[in-house]
């Protein structure tokens, strides 16, 4: 078969781009996100069986709302890639033509461009079939934006009953330049931990504040010394720890019983995950004790940190002349953190060159970038 043109692709990757933008579903509950990409892929696996035979290439669901395609070269080992498929619960004020048809949502993380790539190159594999080193796992998941989809991929047996022994995923970047591939060896994305402190005291009035427990002062002094303890962490490990919210009291003059704080925690290791969690909670019950207050603390399992395996990122980089290796680890978190608990990952960030932030409502981007994804994961899987 003859292969596409990049005209031809690039026109390809923008239908696929527009059409999935405009049909944002959110979570688990993708059912047009779902009928749009099986089509694409059954049509492809369609063609590859006429010229290959049956067993050559499959299209199936491993766990709820999820797809996968699998190109089978008969090797002993698969390489696998990955694309989130959800959106997230926003009003898209970008005015493309193209803009999202349900209301409230919106692909304002650049997974309708992950979608694009990935689908894009199942086209090029089903071209390229007899060319493949290796088969050739896609992955299309749910849930990214919440609960973590990627989990239940693993959890699904997928990877072990294919043979996949790497995978690899892209992340749209607007803090890079358009059509840039960065990435590092090692941590690159954060672990997240959405982290609640509640001061419990006792009101009265501040003429006589003597008989009552300040909760907001024991919180006050909490998060100053948390901060303090953070930067100091940071020296030896990046880290960070800061709140958004806190609420407390009922009236300018009477001494505060409640007060609520709530942060997140970022995080490059599960070592200093599990020290930080245990001495922030200890500074809370001893600012709290000293205000004659008590605390409860909780922190969310959140997702893990995304960790480049560096052989295996050795390997992607042999393959990618022009990859940018960034200097430090990001602070944002992402699901594919399970996969690389569960097999060798390398993840990789594509510059979409706007500034403009991931979750805006504005957010957009020119398809041009998706044509180096599609290079790139052209690349990753002819590596042997």
């Amino acid at each position: 078969m003859t292969t596409a043109s990049p005209a031809d692709e690039l026109a390809l990757l923008t239908r696929l781009r527009r059409d999935l933008h405009r049909i944002p579903e959110l979570d688990f509950d993708l059912p047009e996100t779902l009928r749009y990409v099986c089509g694409e892929l059954e049509a492809l696996c369609d063609d590859v069986t006429a010229r290959y035979g049956k067993d050559a290439c499959t299209v199936f669901s491993p766990c709820k709302s999820s797809l996968c395609m699998f190109f089978d070269r008969k090797s002993e080992h698969a390489t696998a890639v990955r694309s989130d498929m959800d959106a997230l619960p926003v009003t898209e004020k970008s005015g493309a033509e193209y803009a999202s048809c349900h209301q409230g949502h919106m692909h304002a993380c650049g997974h309708d461009g992950h979608m694009a790539m990935v689908l894009g190159l199942a086209h090029h594999l089903a071209e390229s079939f007899d060319e493949l080193p290796r088969s050739v796992l896609l992955v299309f998941q749910p849930a990214e934006e919440t609960t973590g989809g990627a989990r239940f991929i693993c959890e699904s047996g997928v990877f072990e009953r294919y043979g996949v022994d790497r995978i690899f995923g892209f992340h749209l970047w607007p803090d890079l330049a358009m059509g840039e591939v960065a990435s590092r060896p090692g941590p690159l994305l954060a672990a997240t931990s959405e982290s609640t402190f509640d001061f419990h005291g006792k009101a009265t009035h501040i003429a006589k504040a003597a008989d009552g427990a300040d909760s907001l002062e024991a919180g006050m002094r909490f998060v100053l010394d948390a901060y303090g303890y953070m930067a100091e962490q940071a020296k030896a490990e990046p880290c960070l720890l800061k709140f958004g919210l806190l609420q407390s009291g009922q009236a300018r003059n009477v001494i505060s019983s409640h007060t609520h704080i709530e942060g997140s925690l970022r995080t490059y290791s599960d070592t200093m995950t599990v020290t930080a969690k245990q001495h922030l909670a200890e500074l809370a019950e001893s600012r709290a004790a000293e205000a004659g207050c008590t605390c409860t603390v909780h922190f969310s399992e959140g997702y893990p940190p995304v960790v480049n395996d560096e052989a295996l990122f050795d390997l992607a980089r042999a393959a990618l002349p022009d990859l940018h290796e960034l200097p430090e680890p990001l602070l944002i978190g992402e699901d594919f953190a399970f996969y690389q608990r569960h097999l060798p990952g390398v993840f990789l960030l594509l510059g979409t060159g706007t500034g403009i932030p991931l979750h805006a409502d504005t957010f957009d981007f020119d398809e041009r970038i998706l044509a180096a994804g599609l290079e790139t994961y052209k690349k990753l899987v002819r590596i042997p």
